[in-house]
């Protein structure tokens, strides 16, 4: 777990989103928003609580979906949390393939594929 990174989302105290990521532990990272250690968006806005996350093995990776994240829409950030992925594939401007959102579906597709084998 040393060169990646988690990207993760947290629904604060006012119902708002804050997006982020954790190259160490998230709970560790969940624990110092709680606890208001850097002064920020969550600082004035706890408790926060965790409520997605996804592990990329390169947090060069994790950090390009952190942007994409943060620039989308509450309703899109939800479908995320939901699982949601076809409303994720489309952007407002009716085009596919967001880098994010392609990544989420291979390792969906890939677990899938590993749980289909091992069950069968």
């Amino acid at each position: 777990m040393t060169d990646g990174a988690f990207l993760y989302i947290l629904r604060c105290a006012d119902d708002s989103y804050y997006t982020g990521t954790a190259r160490s532990g998230l709970e560790q990272r969940i624990a110092e928003h709680n606890a208001g250690t850097y002064d920020g968006y969550t600082a004035k806005r706890r408790p926060v609580t965790l409520v997605f996350s996804q592990w990329f093995d390169r947090i060069t990776d994790a950090i390009a979906a952190e942007r994409q994240v943060k620039g989308w829409s509450r309703a899109k950030k939800e479908a995320l949390m939901r699982g949601d992925f076809e409303q994720l594939r489309v952007r407002r401007d009716g085009v596919t393939g967001d880098f994010f959102v392609l990544r989420l579906l291979s390792i969906r597709a890939a677990l899938a594929l590993r749980d289909a084998r091992s069950s069968g």
